[in-house]
């Protein structure tokens, strides 16, 4: 009994001398969570580009309005709009108490500065500034413009800002959740020698304390943060953030295993073996090391085919309707997810605007399941319509890059049990982007990530207009119909009307078969358990101001 005493006494005692330790260290009573964002090129909103860019970004910046983890368009620094001249024109209100990260070198000995509807108006027109070459400056095209191309943005009054638009415009509210239109102080721009890029200055959750490029990002807590959570609760909970920019993803698993990361994103790694059965679930062994998070993602896979013949060298065999249908269902996609994915994603079996848009509509009548018997009818037909025998065919040319190889060899090997004989061609990136821009390829593998939440951002990639390569039309469908109902649906000022029409137009793609979509994805998040309020959107922008993180070691201690 006297053992045991001494033993549970001696243990305490431990527990207490590692706690104190911790307590003593500068960093021990602090929240900070360790993420890993390998891509990150730039801090300046103007450059969010890629999804690693606006989730660094978005932890410094705010603008009008922001995405809830739903897609719903919620305030943020405008505490309310209006929409006027039959969506022409959109007036918002902004919150007076919001203010920039502090600095006394932009803003003097107070080092606080609020900000002002006219902010916006500097921060927007530096984004079309033709001089910085954003990639984001085409958010601002449905914007008017003065006669000396100045946006026809407003500051009627220190808090009220006003856009002009050339034609209604149904997504804009969508296009200002974006962290292109992100507002930014004039005075980091007119004050000789201050490097925007260096020292970041927004409004954001979390404000910029240092950057080693390749190595290590620090952000600390923005306290005078304006957002409060539901219960009423300053934002954010985190003390810091401590980003790090490795780019093997093996190393990153390993890093998270032994608690030097709370967070790893994605199965770009072989680890999804290792952690995912092939149902998609969690390994057992895992259960109590760490949290499995999934979460819809705006995010088609497909396969496109080059419809317009003309351009490339025959033969060209795609240019036909029917073979294109019988493609789309020789494919098994629910196994392809399976043995590929481990289950991770949706089998595209309806349209290409994915589930989590209002304008998805379950209706497997207009996409295409696997169904081997219409794959071998519309074979047939295909064969008869030509005079083409299956011997006598060149092979299928899919263009891919090495990260989606296994997808397309899967393909290949369906097509090559229909019959079918196809050479995957494997480029580097900006090589097989190049081709597809051009028409060098009769089908390739894409995707395409909603740049705001709204089917148009979709519908848009197969207006006549758009034709590749100084647009995204990179299939070339063309339909006089289709553009019509495009124009039509800016115009509806009914929601659950307008969603109709782009349920229609997506119904025109599939008939043509001018792309097979794969499957609609899906977001995979694994969390340390120390982590709680992890928030994120189905366009995967993480959200970490809701976050929170508990010292494990003393609440295991507690207990």
């Amino acid at each position: 009994m006297k053992i045991a005493l001494i033993k549970g006494l001696i243990f305490s005692l431990l527990t207490l001398f590692v706690i104190a330790c911790k307590k003593n260290d500068r960093y021990a009573h602090k929240e900070i969570m360790r993420v890993n964002l390998p891509d990150v090129s730039s801090l300046d909103p103007a450059f969010a580009r890629s999804l690693d860019n606006v989730n660094a970004t978005k932890q410094l910046f705010d603008g009008l309005v922001e995405l809830d983890k739903d897609l719903n368009i919620v305030p943020s620094i405008a505490k309310n709009w209006e929409i006027l001249d039959s969506g022409r024109v959109y007036r918002f209100f902004l919150n007076d108490s919001i203010s920039f990260h502090p600095s006394k070198s932009l803003f003097g000995k107070d080092m606080i500065r609020y900000v002002k509807a006219s902010d916006f108006v500097f921060s927007l027109n530096r984004l079309i500034d033709q001089q910085l070459l954003s990639p984001g400056k085409w958010v601002m095209n449905v914007v008017d413009r003065k006669p000396n191309g100045k946006l026809k943005v407003f500051a009627l009054d220190d808090h009220t800002l006003e856009f002009h638009l050339n034609k209604p415009f149904p997504p804009f509210l969508g296009i200002l959740s974006m962290q292109y239109c992100s507002v930014i102080p004039p005075e980091a721009f007119d004050l000789e020698d201050y490097e925007f890029m260096d020292h970041p200055i927004g409004t954001g959750p979390f404000k910029f304390k240092y950057w080693k490029k390749n190595n290590k990002l620090i952000l600390l807590k923005h306290q005078n943060y304006f957002q409060r959570n539901k219960a009423g609760k300053k934002l954010p909970f985190l003390d810091a953030l401590s980003v790090s920019f490795i780019k093997d993803q093996e190393v990153v698993f390993l890093n998270f295993l032994k608690d030097e990361l709370d967070l790893i994103s994605g199965l770009k790694g072989t680890y999804k073996d290792e952690l995912l059965t092939d149902q998609g679930a969690l390994k057992g062994v895992y259960d109590d090391r760490l949290q499995f998070l999934k979460f819809p993602y705006l995010n088609t896979e497909y396969i496109g085919f080059q419809l317009d013949s003309s351009s490339l060298e025959p033969p060209f065999y795609l240019g036909r309707l029917s073979l294109r249908k019988a493609i789309c269902f020789a494919i098994d996609k629910e196994k392809m997810l399976q043995y590929l994915r481990n289950s991770i994603g949706t089998a595209a079996s309806q349209g290409f605007i994915p589930q989590g848009l209002s304008a998805f509509k379950y209706n497997a009548s207009y996409g295409y399941t696997y169904n081997l018997d219409s794959a071998n009818y519309y074979l047939q037909a295909f064969l008869e319509e030509t005079a083409l025998s299956l011997p006598n065919m060149d092979p299928i040319i899919l263009g891919t890059t090495s990260e989606y190889l296994d997808i397309c060899e899967y393909i290949q090997h369906q097509l090559t049990e229909l019959g079918l004989s196809v050479k995957v061609e494997v480029n580097p990136p900006a090589t097989n982007n190049e081709l597809i821009a051009f028409g060098k390829l009769p089908s390739f593998r894409k995707s395409w990530i909603a740049d705001y939440p709204n089917a148009e951002n979709y519908l848009s990639l197969f207006l006549s207009k758009n034709f590749s390569p100084s647009g995204p039309n990179y299939t070339h469908f063309s339909s006089e119909t289709y553009d019509q109902l495009y124009d039509r649906a800016l115009v509806v000022e009914s929601d659950s009307i307008r969603d109709q029409i782009y349920y229609t137009m997506d119904s025109m793609i599939m008939a043509q078969a001018a792309v097979m979509p794969l499957f609609y994805d899906q977001q995979v998040h694994f969390l340390s358990n120390a982590i709680s309020g992890f928030s994120v959107n189905p366009m995967s922008h993480m959200m970490l101001k809701y976050a929170k993180k508990t010292d494990l070691e003393i609440g295991k201690a507690a207990q």
